[in-house]
């Protein structure tokens, strides 16, 4: 597991932005936290480390968004609504992310339909506001050199 403290926004961005250059295609990541806690902001850092050139906004309501326009495509879902795994396979997001990079906001409610290569990401806010983001690799993830993300 690797620990990173970003004490704002900016520097929770920064990491998933230097994360992005670990990604492969077919890499799920999951993000776990509160409401509130920087999952979206963490996707969008990771998009601009992508070369997103779209706003990446929350997929609450739509449950899920397509990003086409970086070096690979990126989806994001947020299964924060959904009841069952059956309810995630339904919309396809693995298939609509073949080829790039899926990430699941709350997605540990869903992870027997992710597999086992996987980066969890779970986010936690202390009273400053300082977010502490927990990474567990586990599968592919786990011979990639996360500890490049703490300098």
């Amino acid at each position: 597991m690797i620990e990173l403290i970003c004490r704002t926004e900016t520097d929770t961005r920064a990491a998933a932005g230097r994360l992005a250059s670990l990604c492969r295609p077919g890499d799920v990541i999951v993000i776990n936290g509160p409401l509130g806690s920087g999952k979206t902001a963490f996707t969008s850092g990771l998009a601009d480390g992508l070369g997103v050139e779209e706003r990446v906004t929350s997929p609450t309501f739509v449950l899920m968004r397509t990003y086409r326009s970086g070096f690979m495509p990126l989806v994001h879902v947020d299964v924060y609504r959904l009841s069952t795994a059956g309810e995630f396979e339904d919309l396809d997001a693995l298939d609509e992310a073949e080829g790039g990079v899926i990430v699941v906001e709350w997605g540990e409610a869903v992870a027997s339909a992710l597999g086992e290569d996987r980066l969890t990401i779970t986010i936690e806010v202390a009273d400053d506001g300082a977010r502490t983001l927990r990474m567990t690799p586990s599968g592919v993830w786990s011979s990639r050199p996360l500890e490049e993300l703490v300098s």
